[in-house]
């Protein structure tokens, strides 16, 4: 017995040893291309064939500022809240839909959801640009829209994953036990879909975030956003330090959306993990629904008593 519990010991410990291994290499293989940016942020004078800058300095952050990045930053994550916001409620009714209703033509609806991945980007927003300007739609407007449409794919696909393992015996027990449609909404079908939830938005706002060929062409030039910023200055010659700075900046959103979304999932799993085990088959309540109180019997008279006139 002892015998088999140190090789299950050992088993683990060189599971674990293996996934931290594979972490550190991951994040050196990420943050390995930052370090020239880094570099280059700080680099008064940086000439061939020196390894390294030879002066450094900080007139690279006011270059930066001066090129219009702090209202581009701000811009940015404007476009890209509200793009995740829409693609992602969208994404998510269209996968429910599809999982759980009964849709006329299925197979047509998800080949349109996914039709914006098909289509070459730069012909279709030509195209989309056109009705766009005769249908008078605002240029903020049109980009936010046209970019939600190139995020629904992600979306619908995350969405419709997670449906495709959600069970809807724990609304219908909810119900049971005296839940409203908001309740069950609030405390049952939201909890259990949020990592997908936050997976999905994560990479409608990369889609907004990193968009160029959308903000170009639909906006106009009414919408400027931060890639614009860094694509005009990394055009002109002499502003290499400040397109690192730019960059970097451009880095920190989705690192810290992606920590957020780490965190819901790893949240989500220990509350798992925490809950009691039961019977497979049993549909367990929510722990923040109270088990509504056994309805009392009516009283009913014995029919064998006399009645006394």
């Amino acid at each position: 017995m002892s015998g088999d519990t140190n090789t299950l010991t050992r088993s683990r410990g060189a599971g674990r040893v293996v996934r931290w291994t594979l972490a550190v290499a991951l994040s050196v293989w990420f943050a390995l291309p930052l370090l020239p940016l880094v570099l280059w942020s700080f680099a008064e004078s940086w000439t061939f064939p020196d390894p390294f800058p030879t002066v450094f300095g900080g007139r690279s952050i006011s270059a930066a500022v001066a090129f219009g990045a702090v209202p581009a930053f701000g811009r940015s994550l404007v476009l890209g809240l509200v793009v995740a916001v829409l693609a992602t409620a969208i994404g998510a009714l269209a996968a429910r839909a599809l999982t759980f209703g009964a849709v006329p033509g299925a197979r047509v609806v998800s080949a349109l959801l996914l039709a914006p991945v098909a289509l070459p980007p730069f012909a279709a927003v030509l195209g989309v640009n056109v009705v766009l300007l005769r249908a008078h739609i605002p240029s903020v407007i049109g980009v936010a829209l046209v970019l939600t449409v190139l995020a629904l794919p992600y979306t619908a696909f995350v969405m419709r994953t997670a449906y495709g393992a959600y069970d809807p015996s724990y609304e219908e027990e909810a119900r049971l036990l005296g839940a409203g449609r908001l309740q069950v909404l609030r405390r049952v079908h939201l909890p259990m879909i949020a990592p997908a939830l936050a997976r999905a938005a994560f990479l409608a706002f990369l889609v907004a975030w990193s968009d160029y060929i959308v903000t170009l062409i639909v906006g106009g030039g009414e919408l400027v956003t931060l890639p614009l910023v860094v694509a005009s200055a990394a055009a002109g010659l002499g502003n290499d330090a400040a397109v690192a700075v730019m960059s970097l900046v451009a880095v920190v959103p989705p690192i810290v959306l992606l920590t957020g979304v780490l965190a819901v999932g790893r949240g989500r799993r220990g509350h798992r993990r925490s809950r009691r085990p039961r019977r497979p088959g049993t549909p367990v309540a929510p722990h923040s629904l109270e088990r509504a109180p056994d309805p009392v019997p009516a009283r009913t008279e014995d029919p064998t008593k006399e009645v006394v006139v």
